[in-house]
């Protein structure tokens, strides 16, 4: 429900267009917070977790077909638009479970589809309108969906948040329901509300004079029995997954992509996690993507990525670890080395890299460097991971590789 030029969709849709989305970046604030960002000597009995982590809130808000398409959409960038083709099917089949299980019944005329939901994925189909790839794609904004039916003046609102100190741009439809499902809307105002400015700045858009353009459709596939989660699909074929509560690691990551509060947002996710039972402390199997660290990169790309402070991590069971980072054209460095548990804590690593590499293509140049430090895991589950490492900075690595089989 995108219009042609100048709607944002979020369960909106008329022409939408692809566009290009930023990934996370590792990225670091200037400000000294105390707790986890100390220095590691005085968090040697940090405690870690392996498990689908939720706190007392997400526990009574989420069934488990719901977990699993929340588990689906950890670490998925740019609201669906990065999402690798296995992420895209694990959504998928997510979002297929619940469109065939009994949520709320006839949703539009229910209580709980009314409020402020936050757009967490949606498909991407060739329609796409260029506002809708400006800004549904970056993961710096936070877009949301006002639904309110049950006033003199029904409507649906999309929102774009810039951020708290610039403002948003709400763009909205006149809503009326046309069955327990559809919700009609056309669009009719926009504006922007700058944070800076004490008046609206009108959005130049001639709504009257775009007339079908202006209208869609949107249907309520699934609505949580505790009104948090909603699945819609919209005239022109889009999915959408909106969430009015979300889960903790969801908050945190969310928190990354703006590179605001994030120390701060790191402490709190560990200790509201610290009093769930512990599992295992083994460093998991896998490709992991560093999103995040505690330090600015240093001019150096080679003792960057000697570090581990950019690129791929990749975990095996045979105690083997590898730093493998992208260069430029096909060209790539590797680092390759070994990890031990170390006696003095049952959740810190000893890690010795000392292979290292230029490659490109079938020919590799070796490079002389060696580096040795420990790993102390602070939080881990099957999608993401925070870690102490070289030079105490604190790392977060998102799972790229899907959950492997049990």
């Amino acid at each position: 429900m995108f219009l042609k030029v100048y709607t944002t969709n979020l369960g909106f849709q008329s022409n939408p267009v692809p566009t290009s989305s930023p990934i996370f970046n590792p990225r670091t604030l200037p400000f000294k917070t105390p707790k986890l960002f100390e220095s590691s000597s005085s968090h040697r009995n940090v405690f870690v977790y392996r498990s689908n982590v939720v706190d007392k809130q997400q526990l009574v808000s989420f069934n488990e077909p719901e977990n699993q398409l929340i588990e689906a959409l950890i670490g998925i960038q740019g609201r669906g638009r990065s999402a690798s083709p296995q992420q895209l099917s694990d959504v998928t089949r997510a979002v297929q479970v619940l469109e065939g299980l009994e949520g709320v019944p006839d949703p539009t005329n229910s209580s709980l589809i009314e409020g402020r939901w936050q757009l967490m994925f949606t498909t991407r189909p060739g329609t796409a309108s260029p506002i809708q790839r400006t800004f549904v794609g970056v993961d710096f904004f936070s877009v949301f969906q006002e639904v309110y039916l049950r006033t003199n003046d029904p409507r649906v609102s999309n929102i774009v948040r810039f951020s708290d100190a610039i403002g948003e741009l709400k763009v909205e439809a006149a809503a009326s329901i046309k069955d327990g499902k559809r919700i009609l809307f056309q669009f009719d105002r926009a504006a922007f509300s700058f944070k800076f400015l004490p008046f609206k700045v009108p959005y130049p858009v001639p709504f009257r004079l775009l007339g079908d353009e202006a209208k869609g459709w949107l249907d309520t596939t699934y609505l949580s029995p505790s009104g948090d989660l909603r699945i819609s699909r919209g005239n022109k074929g889009t999915t959408f997954v909106l969430q009015k509560k979300t889960e903790p690691r969801q908050r945190l990551l969310s928190t990354i992509s703006t590179g605001k509060g994030v120390r701060e947002a790191i402490d709190e996710f560990i200790s509201s996690n610290q009093n769930l039972t512990g599992g295992e402390t083994e460093l998991q199997e896998g490709e992991w993507q560093m999103i995040w660290s505690s330090q600015v990169e240093t001019d150096s790309w080679l003792e960057n990525a000697g570090n581990g402070l950019m690129g791929i991590q990749i975990i095996k069971k045979n105690g083997q670890i590898k730093f493998l980072v992208d260069i430029l054209l096909g060209i790539k460095f590797s680092m390759t080395g070994r990890f031990v548990k170390s006696g003095n804590s049952n959740s810190t690593y000893e890690i010795t890299m000392d292979d290292a590499a230029i490659i490109g293509g079938q020919f590799g140049y070796p490079v002389e460097m060696e580096s040795k430090f420990n790993l102390e895991l602070l939080y881990s589950d099957d999608k993401i991971r925070i870690t102490r490492g070289y030079n105490n900075i604190v790392f977060v690595h998102l799972r790229m590789d899907g959950l492997k089989k049990k």
